[in-house]
């Protein structure tokens, strides 16, 4: 677990630091009030000097009755609890997509894929090598670009290998090159990409939420022309 905290100075500057990390074998609520106690302890800082405290939204943290929040807010009634909002629009990602059938099958064939090409090395290399040549293609017609961040390699699970793969992976294929899918993938491209510049917005150390506010307004209106004339 990692501890981070967000103060104002004595010359009124608002400041965060990262204090250090803690190893917790149990993750229920009480044990985390108690390695945070123990970590404040160890810096001669008091919880109940704490006026604020941010979690993701699993139920051990912001239970009402039992979560990490509920336990502390006991201690320090002035310890408000904000829900990290960058993890509040992942969930909403996540909860909506899951409400659009089409959306929650396409997501489905793409975890499929990153397994069945996981499991193996020999596949892995393979389509890092075509993916290499492809981007160095777009490198130099400049259709994209180089930079911190930008065209990274994702995550492929390795998964057991089943006697089925192959048959997988011919329907994975039959499926992958479908209008449907290829609609969807241009979609997503373009509602995730809108998503991911609201998302660094919100995680911004020197966070505007005036300005937070006013871009989710923009997003929103730029996701309701798709939705109309897109």
């Amino acid at each position: 677990m990692a501890l981070v905290l967000h103060y104002v100075d004595k010359n009124g500057e608002v400041v965060e630091r990262f204090v250090g990390l803690v190893h917790v074998s149990d993750t229920s609520a009480c044990s985390l009030k108690e390695a945070i106690y123990s970590l404040l302890s160890d810096h001669l800082l008091s919880p109940s000097q704490i006026r604020g405290q941010g979690y993701d939204g699993a139920s051990n943290m912001r239970g009402e009755i039992s979560g990490l929040k509920t336990l502390i807010m006991k201690d320090s009634s002035s310890a408000y609890y904000i829900h990290c909002f960058a993890h509040q629009l992942q969930l909403t990602l996540v909860a909506m997509s899951k409400k659009h059938l089409d959306v929650e099958d396409f997501f489905c064939h793409v975890t499929n894929v990153l397994n069945v090409i996981g499991v193996s090395f020999k596949r892995r290399d393979l389509l890092r090598h075509l993916q290499a040549e492809k981007l160095e293609q777009l490198l130099e017609s400049g259709e994209i670009h180089t930079g911190q961040g930008l065209n990274q390699e994702r995550g492929l699970q390795r998964s057991g290998s089943t006697s089925n793969e192959r048959n997988q992976a011919k329907y994975l294929l039959s499926e992958i090159i479908t209008f449907k899918f290829i609609f969807m993938r241009h979609l997503m491209l373009k509602v995730l990409a809108m998503s991911n510049e609201l998302n660094k917005i919100l995680q911004k150390r020197d966070q505007d939420i005036v300005n937070a506010v006013e871009f989710l307004i923009i997003i929103k209106k730029r996701l309701q022309d798709i939705r109309e004339t897109g």
